[in-house]
């Protein structure tokens, strides 16, 4: 048993059944043992890989992208640049490489960083240098100017609540204790009024997740962007609408049982994307848009011979499988997914 598990287990005893969203933000963040607080999780050391980490490629296309929806809006003279997440910094240090040559685009952008852990900071400090950066822990904290954002990854480990279709309405889905061990549980059924249009598409025993952070936080980016411009990419792995039990653990690059070792493993749900879009009004959401198709409408496929001319062996070989890896139906081309906003007067970013 973890050291987490054991002082989870003493607060049931004391406070009853956790929500999810409790027992998440508990894994995640705890400030002794939680695992973004107490290990680097990225990469082949770590426990996942994302897109940045795959292939140069993923940061180069969005980059563009953003220049492009930039330049669309008129190339304001100062604006924010900004990534939700931003890990590393290599997505970060990709766009920006990728975005010498536009015009005016790096002497405009003010690059923000929102990141709560100095670790991290850090980490990203010494990849993106000599450029200057400056960090922020919310969304709040950036400046008043036009916002081009990126969220690659953010929205999938921000803590969901689960409730479960009932006969007399729906049961939420609890963490609590069981035969000494952490175990799944249900409240008693009862009428939800924020889950009352779910009864026409679903049956009883169906799951059904929400995510309140996640909404808070795109509301408050469609608010900035709505009043001074910008375009915001958020790219996870999802659909568009949320049914089903899709909470999973992550460790050493392999699935497990979300309970079995807590803070020692990656928690994640799926992106419900339509619940994303509806959060961001007044702004407009077009997408969600398949990773793959996305990237294949903004050259991946040529940018990707183009790189591999100047390539042999096996790094060859591992240039081809990044590029399947990154579009490909059956990797994450089609479960991963990217949904744009812009505001209502302006185009969508190439692509979408």
């Amino acid at each position: 048993m973890t050291a987490l598990a054991d002082l989870l287990l003493r607060r049931i005893r004391l406070s009853g059944p956790l929500t999810i969203a409790d027992y998440m933000s508990d894994c995640l963040l705890h400030p002794d043992h939680g695992y973004y607080t107490t290990r680097p999780p990225f990469g082949a050391e770590g426990d996942f890989i994302t897109g940045p980490e795959i292939s140069q490629m993923f940061g180069e296309l969005l980059g563009l992208c953003l220049a492009q929806a930039w330049q669309d809006q008129g190339a304001p003279a100062a604006f924010a640049l900004a990534e939700l997440g931003p890990g590393r910094g290599t997505l970060m240090a990709d766009l920006l490489r990728a975005t010498r040559g536009v015009p005016g685009f790096h002497a405009a952008a003010r690059v923000v960083l929102i990141e709560a852990s100095p670790a991290l900071r850090a980490r990203q400090q010494a990849t993106l240098t000599p450029h200057p950066v400056q960090w922020a822990d919310s969304i709040d904290a950036l400046p008043e100017v036009p916002l081009f954002l990126l969220a690659n990854e953010f929205f999938d480990a921000l803590p969901i609540r689960q409730f479960q279709r009932h006969a007399e309405g729906w049961q939420e889905r609890l963490v609590g204790e069981r035969d000494g061990g952490l175990a799944f549980g249900l409240s008693s059924a009862t009428r939800m009024a924020a889950l009352e249009h779910r009864l026409a598409d679903t049956v009883p025993g169906d799951i059904v997740e929400t995510c309140a952070p996640a909404q808070a936080i795109v509301a408050d980016i469609a608010q900035r962007i709505d009043r001074f411009g910008g375009a915001a990419l958020l790219i996870d792995y999802g659909d568009w609408h949320s049914r089903g039990d899709t909470l999973q653990a992550l460790r050493r690059h392999a699935f497990g049982d979300p309970l079995a070792e807590p803070g020692e493993a990656d928690l994640t749900a799926h992106v419900d994307f339509e619940a994303l879009a509806q959060a961001a009004a007044p702004c407009t959401a077009t997408g969600p848009v398949p990773q793959g198709v996305l990237l294949e409408r903004l050259g991946i496929t040529a940018r990707a011979q183009a790189l591999a001319g100047r390539m042999t062996g096996a790094a060859l070989t591992a240039h081809i499988a990044a590029h399947r890896r990154l579009t490909h139906p059956e990797e994450m081309g089609q479960l991963f997914k990217a949904l744009a906003l812009h505001p209502r007067r302006a185009p969508p970013p190439p692509g979408f």
